[in-house]
C-alpha cells in the first residue's frame, strides 16, 4: 500500500499474484492464497490501475515435485485441481522488458517455488534479468535469503546487484 504511490511499477508474482487472481475472480485451483487479503488486493488492485502488474500466466502442476507434469497457462485458465508454482515464459519475458527500461529495481521474494526445479525459471529470469539492468547503469537491490539465493543460483553474485540477507531485508 505505502510503495504504490512511489513506484512507476510493482511487480507481483509468487503466491502473493494467487491472491490477486482470486480477488480478480480468477480460479486459482489448489494454489497458495490468502484469503484473509483478498479484500486488501481488490482495493489495491483499484487503486494501482497500470502501475500494478500481475503475472500473464503461471507454470501449473498437481503436485510440487521435481519431474511432476507441468503445464503453462493463461492466468485465466488456471485448472481446478492444479496450483500456480512459477511464472510462465510470457511473464518472464514481460517481466524482463520492465526491468530493463528502470532505472532502479528493488526485488524481494521469488515468482515460484525456487527450491523445486523446474519451478525456479521463472526467478533464474529475474535474477538475470537484474543483472542485465545492473550491467546497463542501472540500480538493483536485492532483500530476502531466498532472492540472494536466486542471485548465486544464477552466478550473478559479482554483477553489481547490492544483496542484503538480513532478517526481514
Amino acid at each position: 500500500t505505502n510503495l504504490l504511490p512511489k513506484v512507476d511499477a510493482l511487480l507481483v508474482g509468487g503466491a502473493m499474484a494467487c491472491t490477486f487472481f482470486l480477488a480478480m475472480g480468477l480460479e486459482v485451483g489448489t494454489s497458495l492464497v490468502e484469503r484473509d487479503k483478498v479484500d486488501l488486493a481488490k482495493d489495491l488492485l483499484q487503486r494501482g490501475g497500470k502501475k500494478l502488474v500481475l503475472p500473464q500466466g503461471a507454470v501449473v502442476a498437481q503436485e510440487l515435485k521435481q519431474g511432476a507434469p507441468t503445464r503453462s497457462v493463461a492466468r485465466d485458465a488456471i485448472p481446478t485441481g492444479w496450483a500456480v508454482y512459477d511464472i510462465d515464459e510470457a511473464t518472464q519475458q514481460d517481466f524482463a522488458r520492465r526491468i530493463a527500461g528502470a532505472k532502479t529495481v528493488v526485488w524481494n521474494g521469488p515468482v515460484g517455488v525456487f527450491e523445486t526445479p523446474p519451478f525456479n525459471q521463472g526467478t533464474l529470469a529475474l535474477a538475470r534479468a537484474l543483472a542485465d539492468a545492473t550491467a546497463h547503469g542501472g540500480t538493483t537491490i536485492v532483500g530476502g535469503g531466498d532472492s540472494a539465493a536466486a542471485i548465486a543460483a544464477a552466478r550473478l553474485g559479482d554483477k553489481g546487484a547490492h544483496v542484503s540477507t538480513g532478517g526481514g531485508a
